[in-house]
């Protein structure tokens, strides 16, 4: 019974991807405009769904966009990202305001809800489109993220080498609208995706509890 529960389960999960990779494709090529006095940050770890989440809780940021960056090719789309020939990865643009959070609160945030022993990969998501990676803005955020991931390996937390990249950003591509605030627009989908692709369980196997 429990298998075909499952099974079930996984045909619906299957006609939901098809429905979306089948979406039309309504996203920009413009980065978003950052207000005077705001900043951006650009992180890659794996499905950007699952990276909006963590920041837009926090105090200080004023947005989140899920898109592209990393790639060549011009005007990407979901369906031209997942096949992993543009060299695109999917992204989160962070708007912040440095007056209330620093940019070194957001690089903890990021590394505590990625996999960074991974190469080309995050939990159940395969390809260079997921992989992990730090777009900095700027020189100081080029400091602040080699010296975090520094601190971690020196930390000897992991015994396996830290792969993430650290890169200058480039052009962002904003994601379809549908694919913005996922988490939010469709809750019950978002979770048994999350839940099937064993993201928080290999996220508390490597950090321990999530961070609250």
């Amino acid at each position: 019974m429990m298998r075909t529960k499952i099974f079930v389960a996984l045909v619906a999960l299957a006609g939901f991807w098809s429905a979306l990779m089948l979406a039309p494709a309504q996203g920009g090529n413009q980065n978003p405009a950052s207000p005077d006095g705001l900043a951006r940050a650009t992180f890659a770890g794996g499905c950007f769904w699952c990276m909006e989440p963590p920041f837009d809780k926090l105090d200080g940021v004023v947005s989140t966009t899920s898109g592209y960056t990393g790639g060549q090719t011009r005007n990407p789309t979901y369906e031209s990202t997942s096949s992993g020939r543009t060299g695109h990865a999917e992204a989160v643009q962070i708007v912040y305001d440095p007056k209330k959070i620093g940019y070194e609160k957001l690089l903890d945030v990021f590394w505590r809800n990625v996999d960074p022993l991974t190469a080309n990969a995050q939990f159940c998501d395969h390809g260079s489109q997921y992989r992990t990676a730090i777009f900095f803005h700027g020189e100081e955020q080029k400091r602040l993220a080699g010296e975090s991931k520094q601190a971690l390996e020196k930390s000897e937390k992991f015994k396996k080498p830290i792969v993430t990249e650290i890169a200058p950003v480039t052009e962002f591509y904003p994601a379809e609208d549908y694919h913005q605030d996922y988490y939010i627009k469709n809750p019950l989908r978002y979770k048994y995706y999350r839940f099937s692709c064993g993201r928080d369980q290999r996220l508390e196997e490597l950090w321990g509890k999530p961070v609250s």
